[in-house]
């Protein structure tokens, strides 16, 4: 019988009324993964770049998410042709690829994750999961529709090159880096800084005036709130490593009274 692949992040987004919410998998941990998926948040991040991941522990990953009603995406840690292929073939549908600050590395990007004639993609669907070895009827000819594509604009040049780098063909969306924005704004560790916060709304109004879905990490509450108002529809709310740090943090404040006891620490 054909095997029916779950829906992709672009068909997620547009199926939904509100911003969805995801959590950051950084630990490498299929358990962990797990914990996530099963939470309720909409979507769970696999992360190549920051994270102890490769292609086993993605896959790992990908299995011990599939079974929970979450959409995964994995970062990939570089918008290699070689690198987007095999994380595909593993059988990731969502893929969101690191510092892209033109519209030409964009174009790159789409190609690399689309069959020729269109891209540049290899095609191995007989002996990789992303077709279930060819169990998914019509995959090769079909493959964009079962495969979402995601870029991450991280510097002030890709602030400035939001809206051509959404209108790329074969974009399904922008995700928007404060982090590396504010490091690369002078501004290192201050990604709530009212500059740094400027640009992430101008990258948000560039990429809905081009029609696509903008999405942004923000771990405190208030300024996902923002930034939900002014535009993103997929954000980033926190991390497997940071509720586990302040949450074991909160529990040494609570129990143990001990002069090495710090403060409560920011949430990223």
């Amino acid at each position: 019988m054909p095997i029916r692949l779950s829906r992709t992040l672009r068909d997620a987004l547009a199926a939904i009324d509100r911003p969805m919410y995801g959590g950051w998998i950084t630990t490498g941990s299929a358990v962990v993964a797990e914990i996530m998926a099963g939470s309720g948040l909409d979507w769970v991040l696999i992360d190549m770049e920051h994270a102890p991941n490769g292609l086993e522990s993605v896959l790992a990953q990908l299995y011990a998410v599939s079974g929970y009603a979450v959409t995964p995406v994995v970062r990939v840690p570089v918008g290699d042709i070689v690198v987007i292929k095999q994380v595909l073939d593993l059988g990731a549908q969502n893929i969101l690829v690191p510092m892209i600050s033109t519209a030409e590395q964009a174009r790159d990007v789409a190609a690399a994750a689309q069959y020729p004639p269109i891209g540049r993609r290899g095609v191995g669907s007989a002996l990789a999961r992303s077709a279930r070895w060819n169990r998914v009827d019509g995959y090769l000819a079909h493959g964009a529709d079962h495969v979402s594509v995601f870029v991450q604009i991280e510097t002030v040049e890709g602030v400035e090159n939001a809206r051509a780098i959404a209108e790329t063909p074969g974009i399904d969306g922008v995700f928007v880096g404060p982090s590396d924005l504010a490091a690369a704004m002078g501004l290192l560790g201050q990604q709530t800084h009212p500059d740094v916060t400027a640009q992430v709304r101008r990258a948000f109004a560039e990429v809905v005036a081009a029609g696509k879905p903008v999405g942004v990490n923000a771990f405190d509450p208030e300024q996902a709130a923002v930034y939900a108002h002014h535009g993103a529809t997929f954000v980033l709310v926190g991390a497997d490593v940071t509720v586990l740090a302040r949450g074991s943090e909160a529990l040494a404040r609570r129990f143990i009274d001990s002069p090495h006891n710090e403060p409560a620490r920011s949430n990223y």
